[in-house]
């Protein structure tokens, strides 16, 4: 996708290094961070200098490359690969990728374990975008239906970044509507502001500026007035964690959004690649729920007069703040899952029948 009119992935290997956008400079400066050890790796994931359930999958695998740069022994990828999987708990990604380079590095000799890790990074992520690329397809149906009877703008509500910034390209929710948009089909999309870190509102909204669709930040509040005035037509999330019973685990918000559009009967679908689906936890209790720290929630950061990126603290100083990352939306509220493969129903029978 673009950025100034260039063309970008979120992430690629070049001589020996992998670079990112560094997304917590967004959307007031675009950079490029070099990242040259798996530590410098973790420590991106971390900080949300990369973020998104498959970008995270994405630059784990490129971790596992790093980290067999630095040293071919297996056991010390091995450690790697643990230092990865614990630098965020919730999306599923992460572990499936670090899981799946570490399976196919089992066994390699020494001297090719670097090159296999590359290959298989690559594959990864140019497997990522070819997913995101069909969850648009699909979705793209969906749109087009609400189009032909509605005969003018189409309105979609979504929630965080479920953009090409949180994927190597396209996007998850996002990708129906820049292949709608693509296709000259009118819409417009209400970005949720999306705090503590304002995804929506730095990272959304500064995507659907590049690619010139039209867009309107909204505070998290404002979706359910929206959709009594009928004013919104479809929502579309992504996903951090999806179980096989169709429970949806995502940014913290999303439940009250799906609680909103099935009050007002209003669509409500989420967007995925297969690699999201958690075909082990059984009961969404079970999903680990990062707790953040709560300066997130504490402070924000923007522009001041001079141009200079500031944080302002904007609670008491005795003030104690909880900063759930994430929020599970029950199955029956999800009106469908558009994946790689099509739509499914938020159900085990649903995705059965698309992957097993």
């Amino acid at each position: 996708m673009r950025i100034d009119g260039k063309e970008y992935r979120t992430i690629w290997y070049e001589n020996n290094i992998v670079k990112i956008i560094n997304q917590t400079k967004l959307p007031h400066k675009f950079t490029v961070k070099e990242l040259k050890t798996v530590k410098e790796v973790v420590r991106a994931i971390k900080t949300m200098e990369v973020r998104g359930a498959p970008l995270i999958g994405g630059t784990a695998a490129y971790g596992i490359v790093l980290a067999a740069q630095q040293n071919h022994n297996l056991e010390f990828i091995k450690k790697s690969a643990e230092e990865l999987i614990q630098s965020r708990p919730t999306a599923i990604n992460l572990r499936w990728a670090v899981d799946r380079m570490m399976k196919k590095l089992s066994g390699i000799n020494s001297d090719q374990i670097l090159d296999m890790a590359l290959k298989e990074a690559k594959e990864i992520c140019d497997e990522d975008v070819k997913f995101c690329e069909n969850i648009g397809i699909n979705g793209l149906k969906i749109i087009e239906e609400i189009y032909n009877k509605k005969k003018s703008t189409v309105n979609i509500l979504t929630h965080c970044n479920a953009g090409w910034l949180a994927t190597i390209n396209w996007g998850t929710a996002t990708s129906p509507i820049y292949h709608a948009h693509k296709k000259g089909i009118p819409v417009h999309v209400w970005v949720d502001e999306t705090r503590p870190r304002n995804q929506g509102a730095n990272l959304t909204s500064y995507e659907l500026n590049e690619e010139e669709i039209s867009n309107t930040i909204i505070a998290d509040n404002t979706g359910g007035i929206l959709m009594q005035r009928g004013e919104v037509d479809m929502c579309i999330v992504g996903t951090d964690r999806t179980l096989s019973n169709g429970d949806v685990c995502n940014k913290i918000g999303t439940y009250l959004k799906a609680l909103a559009a099935y009050d007002n009967n209003i669509p409500f679908y989420v967007a995925l690649p297969s690699s999201t689906i958690d075909w082990d936890i059984k009961d969404s209790k079970n999903i680990p729920i990062e707790e953040r720290n709560s300066d997130e929630l504490s402070f924000v950061e923007g522009i001041d007069e001079n141009n200079e990126i500031k944080k302002v603290l904007i609670y008491p100083n005795k003030s104690k703040a909880l900063n759930l990352a994430f929020d599970v939306t029950p199955a029956k509220y999800v009106t469908g899952l558009i994946t790689e493969k099509g739509i499914a129903k938020a159900s085990y029978d649903g995705l059965q029948k698309l992957f097993k």
